[in-house]
């Protein structure tokens, strides 16, 4: 490994500990990546565990090129990096959002169409896809998963990452009625070989001319404090990098 190569770490500890006594360099090094060039660092701080859990919710049920996808809650950290690498990937992409100033953050990202969470939501989705949504990127499981079943196309799947109720209902027979497929998705156990395709997916979509995620400011390690404020009491969007002094 160049030792003056710019490098990214993606996970920020180590495995386990049932796991650790197997823990090796080879190891530890899949937990860094190169970032190219011409991608700044503080971007690279925005996107590892949101871009390999974007990546993986995007692609774990196969691949979506030439599919419609919908990705809730499209102007987050993960939910823009999925519509970027769903769009890379081939797919149509519908992605949702909550406000008015979130849809241009979707938009940039490669979203065909940005719609709002209000009204029927459903509905509005039906009219872009009448066939109906191959796969959902989730975001607000127990919130969404009615609506996510009534665009859910025969076979169809769900991708989720997060969730807003700890014990969520599952409509069992919505689910079984359409042969879905539903994946739970936590990025520090997602395999090592996908976590490696998602590195390569991310840096290809960089380089290709993606900006990346919003930065809404840069704080100093020595006003740390100020930045945890930052994101307590979010003034605009965007992620709040701190940076180490040189």
């Amino acid at each position: 490994m160049d030792p003056v190569a710019r490098l990214v770490l993606w996970r920020s500890k180590l495995p386990s500990f049932r796991n650790r006594r197997r823990v090796h360099r080879s190891s530890l090094e899949l937990q860094v990546a190169r970032l190219p060039k011409s991608v700044p660092l503080e971007q690279g701080a925005c996107l590892g565990v949101p871009g390999i859990t974007a990546h993986r919710t995007v692609n774990v049920a196969g691949s979506v090129e030439g599919r419609t996808v919908l990705v809730q809650g499209g102007a987050g950290a993960v939910g823009a990096c999925a519509v970027q690498l769903a769009h890379r990937a081939g797919a149509r992409v519908i992605a949702t959002c909550r406000a008015e100033s979130d849809k241009q953050i979707a938009s940039q990202a490669g979203a065909d169409e940005v719609l709002l969470t209000d009204g029927n939501l459903a509905e509005r989705i039906r009219a872009l896809a009448p066939k109906g949504v191959h796969h959902v990127v989730e975001v607000a499981f127990a919130a969404n998963i009615k609506t996510d079943m009534e665009v859910l196309a025969q076979g169809g799947s769900i991708a989720t990452h997060a969730i807003n109720a700890p014990t969520p209902e599952i409509p069992f027979w919505e689910l079984a009625f359409v042969n879905a497929r539903v994946f739970f998705v936590g990025s520090d156990d997602v395999p090592a070989d996908a976590k490696i395709e998602a590195t390569r997916a991310i840096d290809q979509a960089l380089e290709g001319g993606w900006q990346g995620l919003d930065i809404a400011e840069i704080v100093p390690l020595d006003q740390i404090a100020r930045a945890h404020e930052l994101v307590e009491h979010s003034a605009k969007p965007g992620r709040v990098i701190v940076a180490l002094p040189a």
